[in-house]
């Protein structure tokens, strides 16, 4: 981290800063984070709330999925009325 790093040097903060990001596995963060979306997203789909599944998947990750599987499944849609004649 500090190996070639001047501290009184006044990049050395950005410096210090490239070299910690860099240590951090970036691929595998992404994949985490888009398969917590993917879960929350299908519970929300079983509760049919996708939207809204996906996003408690992407804010709280593994968490989000208990609030995900505890929202309440929206009812059926109301059937839409038949077309009655007898009012022509």
């Amino acid at each position: 981290m500090m190996h070639g790093v001047d501290p009184d040097d006044p990049g050395a903060f950005m410096h210090i800063f490239a070299n910690l990001m860099a240590m951090v596995p970036w691929f595998w963060l992404t994949v985490w984070s888009l398969a917590f979306v993917v879960v929350g997203a299908w519970i929300g789909h079983r509760r049919g709330q996708v939207w809204q599944g996906a996003a408690w998947g992407a804010v709280l990750g593994p968490v989000g999925w208990w609030f995900a599987w505890r929202m309440r499944p929206l009812p059926p849609p109301l059937p839409h009325p038949a077309y009655d004649r007898r009012k022509e």
